[in-house]
């Protein structure tokens, strides 16, 4: 294992205390944190500590980062699976796959996936199996996500949204349980059984003549 110092985001959005990252198997990242506020923001209530897989682009990296240390601070693991550097003319698929791959293969792990509008970085992480993932834009999107569709991995556009904005949607996104209504149990299950077998299900009511 190896410790390295997490570079500076920007001035406007310092880190209270050192972060550090530890290598692991894969080419992902952990990121631990020492020091600094570690907790809930002031005045919400602690939510218990998961484990995030993030990805993103050139275009998502800088809020990856901001949002790496909110969710460190808040005593999650976010786990990091690149880039690890700055490249302008990466590609998002070989990072966002592997943040949607180790998400839907942890049952109570999450992801947020990171791009420029967050579009095709939702359609990447789709084509994970087991993966429903959102595109999100407010925090009433973020959670109809988790309250109807149960979905596990969040996309957001970097270019869109401040850094606030985005920590707020993904603490939504976090704090939301689904509902498991029936009639969501059931819409989910018809998305499951054509991702396994590629045959459309049949409507649960009559086709209109």
């Amino acid at each position: 294992m190896f410790d390295r110092a997490v570079p500076a985001v920007r001035p406007d959005r310092a880190v209270r205390g050192p972060i550090r990252m530890g290598a692991r198997p894969g080419g992902c990242v952990v990121l631990l944190f020492d020091g600094g506020r570690h907790g809930q923001r002031r005045g919400r209530a602690s939510f218990p500590p998961m484990r995030v897989h993030l990805g993103s682009d050139h275009a998502g990296f800088h809020l990856k980062a901001s949002l790496i240390t909110w969710l460190t601070e808040q005593g999650h693991t976010p786990v990091d699976h690149g880039p690890a550097t700055y490249d302008p003319d990466d590609d998002y698929p070989p990072y966002v796959l592997a943040a949607a791959v180790a998400a839907a293969g942890e049952p109570d792990a999450f992801g947020i996936v990171l791009g420029g509008s967050g579009n095709g970085e939702v359609i990447c992480a789709n084509k994970v199996s087991g993966v429903r993932a959102a595109l999100v834009w407010s925090t009433e999107t973020a959670r109809l996500a988790r309250l109807h569709n149960d979905a596990n991995v969040i996309s957001l556009g970097a270019r869109l949204h401040t850094v606030p904005e985005a920590v707020d949607f993904v603490e939504t996104f976090l704090r939301t349980s689904f509902s498991a209504e029936q009639r969501h149990v059931r819409r989910i299950g018809m998305i499951s059984s054509y991702e396994r077998t590629g045959e459309v299900p049949v409507p649960s009511a009559p086709l209109a003549p």
